[in-house]
């Protein structure tokens, strides 16, 4: 029996995405396929970063290819391309930029800004072209977490050049104002500040721009939530009831507004002792994982309250940084790819195509 493309597509179906657990072939990543003899070589398009699992799915892929009979030799090609995606109705998507990925907690102090930063990082190491813009302008923390200072370039006096440390482009009213300087602004001024920070900002052909949201749901979430597009958002939470509280207000304020939730993650789950590893849930177990449930929207995980994870983060080097084989960072590199997949599976935009209307006498 001869060769077939037919049969090589039918081995390889036993190739599952970790992350949808659906097969490469039914879902179209599987593309040019080319036989000669008993050359075999494909191309995969994955819709998200994947940097990491490159390596085993291509180990994957050959082993799932040479089961056929007449296959020699497997040459496989596995690329990412990230396409811009829906976001509310009537918001129009910011240039240079394909997914605006909101971070938001109803609470502070709940590691939100930490979870940014790192998801941000995790992103790129995956192979995604990733922005942070801090928008809390009365509690910015970005600019220490990711290692940045100093104030912005213009070459033309009305936009800014964002700064780029561990390969992240970065903006942030910490970037304008002196560390010492409180903002005492009302709402309507704050609002005005992180719209000019979004889009007088020359970003840089990004995949995804992660927006540090301030606490709450104030005016200024609520502002940012209807103009600023946003392809999703992630809520950030402890199992504390009383933070849990809050956080159910943010992901309410989200749905009102039209902006899909992408998941929810868990801080400080638990506290593994440093000297002799007992575990303990200070803050409760299992509460975002309930209230996620609650709501039918995905759990993404849980972080544990980590004296490293507090120290990286204040150096300027988080964890997916400083420490990127540790069992934080692989948690952080799996919640940055569940969030890809999710955006990934989202229509696509089509703000630019408008229906055909005609009009006739029948009309």
């Amino acid at each position: 029996m001869s060769l077939t493309e037919s049969s090589l597509l039918a081995a390889l179906t036993s190739v599952q995405d970790p992350h949808t657990g659906k097969d490469f072939v039914s879902t179209r990543a599987v593309r040019n396929v080319q036989i000669s003899g008993g050359d075999v070589a494909f191309d995969v398009e994955l819709g998200y970063p994947a940097q990491s699992l490159v390596p085993e799915l291509r180990r994957a892929f050959i082993a799932a290819a040479k089961t056929v009979a007449g296959v020699d030799n497997v040459s496989v090609n596995i690329s990412t391309k990230i396409q811009s995606h829906s976001v509310q109705r009537g918001v129009q998507l910011l240039p240079g930029v394909k997914n605006i990925i909101a971070v938001a907690s109803g609470k502070g102090g709940v590691g939100k800004s930490t979870t940014s930063a790192n998801l941000a990082l995790a992103l790129a190491a995956e192979g995604a072209r990733v922005g942070v813009l801090d928008a809390d302008i009365y509690g910015p923390s970005q600019t220490m977490m990711l290692g940045v200072s100093g104030k912005p370039e213009s070459s033309d006096g009305k936009t800014m050049e964002p700064k780029i440390n561990h390969g992240v482009q970065v903006m942030s009213i910490g970037l304008l104002v002196d560390n010492d300087q409180a903002m005492i602004w009302r709402g309507p001024m704050a609002v005005q500040a992180l719209e000019q920070m979004l889009r007088q900002t020359n970003w840089k052909d990004l995949d995804y721009l992660i927006i540090d949201l301030p606490p709450g749901t104030g005016d200024i979430q609520l502002t940012l939530s209807q103009r600023v597009p946003m392809t999703g958002a992630v809520v950030v939470t402890t199992p504390q009831d009383i933070a849990l509280l809050d956080a159910k207000k943010g992901i309410q304020m989200f749905e009102k507004v039209g902006v899909p939730i992408l998941g929810v993650v868990e801080n400080m789950a638990m506290h593994v002792c440093s000297n002799c590893g007992h575990v303990e849930h200070i803050f409760g177990n299992g509460g975002g994982a309930r209230m996620a449930a609650d709501y039918h929207i995905d759990f993404l995980g849980s972080l544990p309250l980590s004296m490293q994870i507090r120290e990286q983060a204040d150096s300027g080097t988080p964890t997916v940084v400083a420490s990127p084989d540790s069992e934080a960072a692989q948690i952080y590199k799996k919640l940055a790819r569940d969030v890809a997949v999710k955006v990934a599976q989202k229509a696509k935009d089509f703000s630019a195509k408008f229906p055909t209307i005609t009009v006739s006498q029948n009309t």
